[in-house]
C-alpha cells in the first residue's frame, strides 16, 4: 500500500513540477535575449509544430498589417528574382533571402531559439529576429529593387506609348511594393529609409500611357456589335484608345457560328440549336506577332427561332468577354516583359 501511496504522489506532482520549471522567456522573452539587439516573440499551441508558427506569426505581427503583400503580386516578383530573366537583375547570393523576405510570415534573420513543453498539453516557443542581420539584409534587398527599378523604366523616347513600356511600367510597380514592405520592417527595426515611391507611382504613370496607346478593333461575323461592344468596353475600362488606322497594335476577332436544325420530341417542335467559337488575336503590327490570343467556345444554344439562338450565344459570348478578358489582359502586360 505505501508503495501505491508514494506513485500516486508523484503523479499528482509532476504537474507542478512541470509549471515550477517554467522558463522566464515564456512570459517575457526578453529575460532570454536583449531588446537592444533582437526583437521576440512567443508562441503557444497544442503541438511543437503549431508553437513555432505562433511564435514566428507573433514576430511578423510586429511590423503591423501594411507588410502585407498580395500572394499574385509575391509569384511576379520570385519569378523575376529567383529566374534570371533579365540581363540587369542577376542571381545573388540573396536568392534564398528573397524568397522568405516576401513571405512575410518568415521574416530574414528569425529563429526558434527556445521550446518548452509544460506536461500538459500546452507547447511554447520563442522566436527571435537578429536586428543587425536583418537591417543589412532588408537594405540590401530595397538597393537590388532600386536597381531593378532604374532599369525598367529606362525607356527609350521611341517606345513610351507601346504595351512593352507598360509591361515595365507594371513590373517597376511590384518591385516598389516590395520596397514598401522591406521598409516597413527596417522602420520598426530603427533604421532610416531613404524615401522611396509607392507602387501607385508607376500604375498612375502606365495609365497616361495607356491614353496615348490606340487599339483598333476589327470584328469578322459580329451579330448586332455585341462582340465588338463588349471588347471596346474592356479595353476602354482599362485606359486604352479604341479605334483609327494604321494602329500599331490591332485586335482581330474572328467568330465562327454554327446552326443546326432538330426536332424536340418532348416538345413536338423544331429548334435551332446554335454554337459558337471565337478567336481574338491582339497583335503588334510593327512586329507581326501575336501578343495574345484569347479564345471563347461557347455552350449550345436550343431555341425555336433561329435569331434567338443566334443571339443567346451572343450575349455568352460577350458576357464572357466582359467578365475576363481585362484580368487576362493585365495579367500578360505584367509577365510581357519576361518572355
Amino acid at each position: 500500500m505505501k508503495r501505491y501511496l508514494t506513485i500516486g504522489f508523484l503523479l499528482a506532482t509532476l504537474p507542478l513540477m512541470a509549471q515550477s520549471s517554467q522558463p522566464n522567456w515564456v512570459n517575457n522573452p526578453y529575460t532570454r535575449v536583449s531588446n537592444q539587439t533582437h526583437l521576440a516573440a512567443v508562441g503557444v499551441g497544442n503541438s511543437r509544430t503549431v508553437a513555432e508558427q505562433n511564435a514566428l506569426a507573433r514576430l511578423a505581427a510586429t511590423f503591423g498589417l501594411d507588410i502585407h503583400v498580395d500572394d499574385q503580386l509575391i509569384d511576379t516578383y520570385l519569378e523575376v528574382t529567383q529566374n534570371g530573366r533579365t540581363n540587369w537583375l542577376q542571381q545573388t547570393q540573396l536568392s534564398s533571402d528573397i524568397t522568405t523576405a516576401v513571405r512575410m510570415n518568415n521574416l530574414i534573420g528569425t529563429e526558434i531559439l527556445e521550446f518548452w513543453h509544460d506536461g500538459r498539453g500546452n507547447n511554447y516557443a520563442l522566436a527571435v529576429m537578429n536586428k543587425i542581420n536583418a537591417e543589412r539584409t532588408y537594405s540590401e534587398l530595397i538597393r537590388i529593387n532600386n536597381e531593378a527599378i532604374t532599369n525598367l523604366t529606362n525607356i527609350p523616347a521611341s517606345e513610351r506609348n507601346s504595351l512593352s513600356t507598360l509591361s515595365r511600367l507594371q513590373l517597376a510597380a511590384v518591385f516598389a511594393d516590395m520596397n514598401i514592405s522591406y521598409a516597413a520592417v527596417l522602420s520598426v527595426l530603427g533604421s532610416p529609409v531613404q524615401e522611396l515611391r509607392s507602387g501607385d507611382d508607376f500604375r498612375h504613370e502606365a495609365e497616361e500611357i495607356r491614353r496615348q496607346i490606340p487599339i483598333r478593333i476589327t470584328v469578322q461575323n459580329d451579330r448586332d456589335g455585341n462582340v465588338y461592344n463588349a471588347f471596346n468596353r474592356t479595353l476602354t475600362n482599362l485606359g486604352f484608345r479604341t479605334g483609327g488606322f494604321n494602329t500599331r497594335y490591332v485586335l482581330n476577332v474572328e467568330i465562327n457560328l454554327r446552326l443546326e436544325e432538330r426536332f424536340s420530341e418532348p416538345l413536338n417542335m423544331q429548334l435551332t440549336w446554335a454554337t459558337k467559337n471565337l478567336r481574338a488575336e491582339l497583335i503588334d503590327t510593327a512586329t507581326g506577332q501575336v501578343l495574345l490570343a484569347y479564345h471563347f467556345n461557347s455552350t449550345r444554344e436550343a431555341r425555336a427561332r433561329e435569331s434567338d439562338a443566334v443571339s443567346a450565344v451572343f450575349r455568352q459570348a460577350a458576357e464572357a468577354i466582359d467578365k475576363e478578358y481585362a484580368d487576362i489582359l493585365l495579367e500578360y502586360l505584367t509577365r510581357l516583359f519576361l518572355m
